[in-house]
This record gives C-alpha cells, structure tokens and sequence, in this order.
C-alpha cells in the first residue's frame, strides 16, 4: 500500500483508493472526470491541515475540488469564492443540515469559504457537494 505521506513517492490513484478502502472515493472521482471532462492531478501538500497526497480536479485552470484521503473516508474541500456565495447561499435551504453547519462555521478569509466536507457514502451530502462544485465551475 502506498505511504501518503512520503513525498518522494507518488501513488497512483489505485494505490489512494486501496487507501481509502470505501467505493466513495473512486465513485466520486470518476463522476467528476465524466461530468466535467477532465483528469485527476495527485499532489503532494506541506499544508499543516492535511500533509501529504491529494487528488485535485482541475477545468479551464480553476480548481473544483480537492480531495484528501483518509482511511475509509475521503474529505473533499470545495473553496466557494466572491462569485459563487451568492448562488451557493440561494440553495443552502435545500442542502443537507450537515453541509448548512459546515458553510455556516467556515470562517471566510479574502472573500472565500474553504469548505471540508467529510465523505463517507453516496447519498445526499454527495450530491450537495456536486451542487457545489458546479456552482463552482459556472462562477
């Protein structure tokens, strides 16, 4: 199994989903790929929140969700900017409680909510973070 957290060696996203062991992962990846055209990019992060390697999908240079792996879970970070709150603060009614209290409690910082959402099955809180991120790209 690959080491997530050794920089010099990076895995593929075969060797991220026996990591993760939960069909979510590869579920959510592929729905992303097939929705909006476009390839994974694994990188690895310093960042003190999530050292190690993520999964990032990318679409005409803007990023539209990164993902992080966990064992069993993956956490997916969706940063909804200036353009985007308005529209994403139009549907939170309709939205999960749990995606409510996760954009209500992320601090905004220049203008931006980077939201972690913890992901655990395919169910209504995947689809409110492919609500988001299609927000997202059409912003």
């Amino acid at each position: 199994m690959a080491d997530l957290n050794n920089k010099n060696s990076c895995p593929t996203l075969a060797e991220i989903e026996k990591f993760v062991k939960n069909p979510v992962f590869e579920q959510f990846c592929s729905e992303i790929k097939r929705t909006y055209n476009c390839n994974e990019k694994i990188e690895f992060s310093a960042c003190s929140w999530a050292p190690g390697w993520n999964v990032k999908f990318k679409k005409a240079g803007k990023t539209l969700c990164t993902i992080y792996p966990k064992e069993n879970f993956v956490t997916v970070m969706v940063v909804i900017g200036r353009q985007a709150k308005e529209p994403v603060e139009a549907i939170l009614p309709e939205l999960t409680p749990e995606l409510k209290d996760i954009y209500h409690h992320t601090q905004s910082g220049n203008g931006q909510k980077w939201l972690m959402i913890d992901l655990r099955a395919k169910g209504d809180l995947y689809n409110d973070i492919l609500r988001l991120i299609e927000i997202r790209r059409n912003c």
